[in-house]
């Protein structure tokens, strides 16, 4: 590929993203969305993380794919913790803590 045409790419995907964006903001951001639509929003974050999470937990680029029982039980943990106490931050550190703690041991 030449210069120009990876600069071309870069800028039209650039603006597709931003007109993507835009339209959810400018077209809807004054008005008052329909309940069922509000409804069903909910679940998109619920659906959406478990599909980024699991792959990164059961085959992790970072072992060659392999499953990694660190990774697991980091992933167990910060679960339990999330559920437990309800903190999103509470979660993601004790996920850590674990994750380096599991690296660190095993």
């Amino acid at each position: 590929m030449t210069d120009t045409s990876i600069w071309l790419t870069i800028i039209f995907l650039g603006i597709g993203t931003y007109l993507i964006r835009y339209s959810f903001v400018g077209f809807f951001g004054d008005k008052q969305l329909p309940a069922w639509l509000i409804r069903h929003l909910r679940y998109v974050p619920v659906a959406v993380m478990p599909g980024l999470i699991a792959p990164l937990t059961v085959w992790p680029a970072a072992t060659g794919g392999e499953l990694d029982p660190a990774r697991l039980i980091a992933a167990a943990s910060a679960l339990i913790i999330g559920g437990v106490f309800r903190s999103v931050l509470g979660a993601i550190f004790g996920g850590m803590a674990v994750l380096y703690l599991g690296l660190y041991f095993l």
